[in-house]
């Protein structure tokens, strides 16, 4: 069953009974509840929300993603369960005892369907994807030659013009780009502890602030799906982060993603991946199952 995603963007108090969550508006009164095992998603924006321990550790315990954003509305830190699967020691061992060679062939795995998607969206929108399929079809082992910058500054030129600058804190679309990526994110750290892996220990990012980089990792190849949605809002006119362009970053996760000839929600799809990986780790496949846009 695809889980639902709740965004609170206005003052509300959350709690917790008969394991359900108690939404109760703090402006009107009105009290609204939702069953935890339907929740895959919590993003709590305005600063002013309230949530008890008690439903915290439901969520936790369900393994719901709780998204907590800052005082510029912007995610900023996540919730996750440390016990989300049974089998976490087997895996664990796995994926620390990977050998360098094996973690270099992952990455190449990763920049190729990363940029192969960005290839099919560019030709989706009636651009030329083509001019990117010399860079996917010959990465090297751990992108030696750093096939995903160089296709990057083609792939940015032609989405959003040649005046478009990728950075963080760039001016529009950047900001949705910020949100989009930040959201996939969340999702995917959600499906590696799902799957029982170490989100900390990644396979190209390090970084020893960032508690997620194994994330940061395998949600490459699913960036174009961000870029999508938020092309589309451009194409409608849309300059702003506003709460409908953040609405629709947030139904990213119902998105179709594609496994040859199998079709998922996007949900779904993210540990389609992460479970692939852990077969990897042990030594049961030497492929990375990535969708293609």
């Amino acid at each position: 069953m695809v889980k639902r995603t709740l965004f609170f963007g206005s003052p509300c108090r959350l709690s917790l009974k008969n394991y359900q969550l108690v939404i109760e508006n703090k402006e009107t009164g009105e009290i609204k509840k939702c069953p935890i095992e339907d929740l895959g998603y919590v993003v709590i924006e305005d600063q002013s929300v309230s949530i008890t321990i008690p439903a915290l550790n439901a969520l936790s315990s369900n393994n719901t993603a709780v998204v907590f954003c800052d005082e510029r509305r912007m995610p900023s830190s996540m919730l996750f369960n440390l016990d989300s699967n049974n089998v976490l020691a087997e895996v664990y061992k796995a994926q620390i005892e990977a050998s360098a060679p094996m973690k270099k062939n992952l990455w190449k795995q990763i920049i190729m369907a990363k940029i192969e998607n960005q290839a099919r969206l560019l030709n989706e929108l009636g651009k030329d994807g083509d001019a990117l399929k010399p860079y996917y079809m010959n990465v090297k082992s751990g992108d030696a030659d750093n096939r995903e910058g160089i296709a990057a500054r083609l792939y940015w030129k032609s989405l959003f013009g040649e005046e478009f600058f990728r950075s963080r804190e760039g001016e529009t679309p950047n900001d949705m780009l910020n949100y989009g990526y930040a959201i996939l994110r969340a999702g995917m750290a959600r499906a590696i502890m799902g799957s029982g892996l170490f989100p900390s220990f990644g396979l190209f990012h390090k970084n020893r602030y960032n508690a997620f980089p194994l994330a940061d990792d395998l949600m490459e190849p699913y960036r174009p799906y961000v870029d999508q949605i938020v092309f589309q809002l451009y194409e409608e006119g849309r300059r702003k982060l506003d709460t409908y362009a953040k609405q629709e970053l947030l139904r990213l996760f119902f998105k179709d993603t594609r496994f040859n000839s199998v079709t998922r929600p996007m949900e779904i799809g993210l540990s389609v991946t992460t479970a692939s990986l852990v077969k990897c780790f042990k030594g049961e496949t030497k492929q990375i199952l990535f969708p293609l846009l």
